[in-house]
């Protein structure tokens, strides 16, 4: 298995569906459980080894810079972007601070880990050789707060084929993956999607998807923040 010592957490986004919440505060530090979603975000990291961390900040960057300097470890670069650049965009400029490959973490992603960490699992799915990306995915119907028709179908080797404007899939994307370089060449620090990058690499032949064992929640809306917070804290409180 490779070792992957560097990681992002995305944390630059406006959180305008956790409205009025996210007016006081950005979406990062909107806290599950009496712990933010950034410390979500970069407690995983750390316990598989992450040694250093980007953070990314655009609405609300003080409060961000001010909260993870009370943080020892891991050790944090900030990532300020003026004009907000999106996933891809947010990402390549980072990349001068992240080794190869790395961990890429939406900051509204919550999850609780199977028998494996769900970061190690995409680590020993991923081919330096054959795969530019690895896409953590989640299943649909179990997805704490989802009710979307979801992202993408797989096949038997774990490649993802993207949902139709029709259509309804049985997977969605976890908010968590594994990224090389190889993946931005060429592309420049603006503002797009990593949609973009992920249909190139789809039509290539080098992403590798795996599904989640573990349990995922949807934190993006203020619907999916409340079912959140009762199934944890039924899982920490049982009655």
């Amino acid at each position: 298995m490779i070792a992957v010592e560097t990681g992002m957490v995305l944390s630059a986004g406006l959180g305008t569906r956790l409205r009025p919440i996210t007016d006081a505060k950005p979406k990062a530090l909107v806290p599950v459980q009496g712990r933010t979603l950034l410390d979500r975000a970069l407690d995983h990291l750390e316990s598989v080894g992450v040694k250093r961390v980007v953070v990314n900040t655009h609405h609300k960057a003080e409060m961000i810079e001010r909260h993870v300097a009370s943080r020892k470890t891991p050790a944090i670069t900030i990532s300020h972007e003026p004009v907000l650049l999106d996933t891809g965009g947010g990402i390549a400029n980072a990349l001068p601070h992240l080794g190869e490959p790395f961990f890429a973490v939406n900051s509204d992603a919550v999850w609780l880990n199977g028998r494996v960490p769900a970061l190690t699992r995409l680590a020993q799915a991923f081919d330096p050789e054959r795969h530019d990306c690895a896409l953590l995915m989640q299943e649909t119907v179990p997805a704490v707060g989802y009710e979307g028709r979801g992202d993408f179908s797989l096949d038997q080797l774990g490649v993802p084929r993207r949902r139709g404007e029709s259509e309804v899939v049985p997977f969605l994307f976890a908010g968590i993956q594994l990224l090389s370089h190889r993946l931005f060449a060429g592309e420049p620090v603006k503002p797009y999607s990593m949609n973009r990058l992920w249909d190139k690499a789809i039509a290539q032949g080098r992403v590798i998807a795996i599904v989640h064992d573990g349990t995922w929640y949807d934190v993006g809306t203020l619907a999916g923040l409340a079912a959140t917070e009762s199934r944890l804290g039924e899982l920490w409180f049982p009655r």
